[in-house]
């Protein structure tokens, strides 16, 4: 059942922890985008600059790692992918009505993650269907043309 569970959840799931926690006063969008902002370390690179990396930046590094899983889940042709194809749909829209309706979910991380979200559930959809096509086609033989006497 855990095949069925769409992981791009957990980065929605730490972004909702932190807007609506961390911000003190819940939904306000510039708290929300601050603590998004928020410096968590640095890293000195090669040409001697230093690299500063946000929370946000995290996020999303994790979300692309995240959603790359998916996409690789979506590949599978078992029955538990459509499941997992209506719940990462079920995901999107949750995500959707979170971008439109609440300010502290108003920034680009959770734009770019949303974003993410509806592309794991065209992927899916599409290579599923494009992997039940195929496993149609090559059913009859070669298209069609020989008809039985």
């Amino acid at each position: 059942m855990f095949a069925a569970f769409p992981l791009l959840a957990l980065p929605v799931l730490v972004y909702n922890l932190i807007a609506l926690t961390l911000s003190g006063g819940g939904f306000k969008a510039a708290t929300a985008q601050a603590h998004m902002g928020e410096q968590l370390f640095t890293i000195k690179m090669a040409s001697n600059t230093v690299w500063p990396v946000a929370m946000g930046d995290l996020l999303l590094a994790v979300s692309l790692v995240v959603l790359f899983i998916e996409l690789l889940k979506s590949t599978t042709s078992r029955n538990i992918a459509i499941i997992n194809h209506s719940l990462s749909l079920i995901l999107f829209i949750l995500c959707l009505v979170e971008f439109l309706l609440f300010p502290a979910f108003a920034t680009s991380t959770f734009f770019l993650i949303t974003v993410m979200v509806v592309l794991d559930v065209l992927a899916g959809f599409i290579v599923t269907i494009v992997a039940a096509r195929r496993d149609v086609d090559f059913v009859g033989g070669g298209g069609g043309d020989h008809l039985p006497h």
